[in-house]
């Protein structure tokens, strides 16, 4: 690739436009452009095929699967739920007039700790709000059992987890629901769109009336709801990009087996370690900046972009740093030290199906030059 072209830590994978044209005349022909149309409902029956799971609702937004979840769950009062994640995630929760309650993060797998969660539970707890981070599954047995003793609701935040399964088959049937984003960074996109993974069909009924206003027939309204429903194009994209996302999840554990071959002898430079016998979808490459290396995190942040290379402090800052969160007793740094930590150090480089051996080589090669 030409040295001057810019590298961003992920860009869509897009067919080509060619092969969208069929769809877009279905669409047409049947005049359906939202309102579970044909290709919402085969999107729905595939992706539960391929998810290895019964139940599936698509939404037009991972953030409105989110919201819808928690009004699902009929959730209230405190969740407990982690500093390390898109802000997304807690604001679903102000969004429901839910206090967020910040739980520090495993160093290892920079998910919620399960070893720090009874600690922060209260009266007015009612659910657990967990992040399965870059796609690595959380410690969901031990989540489990908790919230089990405690009588907690768990709905897991899955946005980095499409098609991530653990020896159990897939990570997304833990937890009372799992929200996925198919947002056009994402492994699997629908240009933007999401879901929510329901145990049963009676659930699924639920989530359907509250993304779409509430409405049960056109006379009859149950709940407040909201407006979440997928149009039928970014529905039948989803379909045309199911096709591909085999090619595309192999094409990114390449580029992840790259990096880690070629960053394993570059001093102060950690890899995450890699996600074992779970089946992974390689959605995020984060590396640990540490004192070993020439740079702090954000001069190797600066150096990069200097080079055309976009890589992205991901997640930093802290969501317990933005203003409608830091005042809360859960945020302050001292209950934080291992998010904190790992805030200030992390970096996800470029990983994307289009990268090519020759970007990955040039990202490394920055990165190996040190100051």
């Amino acid at each position: 690739m030409n040295d001057d072209q810019p590298i961003y830590v992920t860009q869509p994978s897009l067919p080509p436009l060619e092969d969208f044209y069929p769809y877009l005349e279905q669409i047409w022909e049947n005049k359906i452009l939202t309102n579970g149309g044909p290709f919402h409902q085969q999107l729905e029956r595939a992706l539960c095929e391929y998810l290895g799971v019964d139940h599936l609702a698509l939404f037009s937004n991972g953030t409105i699967a989110l919201v819808t979840a928690l009004q699902a769950m009929r959730v209230t009062g405190e969740v407990i739920t982690t500093p390390y994640s898109f802000v997304a995630t807690a604001h679903s929760l102000l969004w429901n007039g839910i206090k967020p309650v910040f739980v520090d993060i495993d160093p290892k797998t920079l998910n919620l700790d399960p070893a720090r969660i009874e600690a922060a539970i209260t009266p007015q707890t009612t659910a657990i709000m967990p992040v399965h981070c870059y796609g690595n599954p959380c410690d969901v047995d031990a989540i489990q059992r908790i919230a089990d003793n405690y009588n907690l609701k768990v709905i897991y935040d899955a946005a980095h987890a499409f098609g991530v399964q653990r020896h159990d088959g897939s990570v997304l049937k833990h937890g009372d629901l799992s929200v996925l984003s198919f947002h056009a960074t994402k492994v699997f996109n629908t240009f933007e769109g999401g879901a929510i993974v329901c145990p049963d069909a009676k659930t699924k009924t639920r989530i359907d009336h509250l993304k779409n206003f509430g409405f049960v027939d056109e006379l009859t309204v149950v709940a407040p709801g909201i407006n979440g429903k997928m149009s039928e194009i970014n529905a039948a994209f989803g379909m045309l990009q199911l096709k591909s996302v085999d090619r595309a999840i192999a094409r990114r554990a390449e580029i992840d087996r790259m990096y880690r071959e070629m960053l394993a002898h570059v001093p102060g430079i950690r890899c995450l370690a890699d996600a074992g016998q779970t089946v992974s979808n390689y959605s995020y490459f984060p590396i640990l900046v540490e004192p070993g290396y020439a740079l702090d995190r954000d001069g190797l942040y600066d150096k990069l972009k200097t080079q055309g290379i976009y890589a992205r402090r991901y997640f930093y800052p802290l969501i317990t740093d933005f203003p409608m969160y830091r005042g809360m007793p859960s945020a302050q740094p001292g209950n934080l030290p291992v998010a904190a930590s790992m805030a200030r150090q992390v970096l996800c480089l470029p990983i994307y199906p289009n990268l090519p051996d020759e970007g990955v080589r040039r990202v490394v090669d920055v990165i190996a030059g040190g100051g």
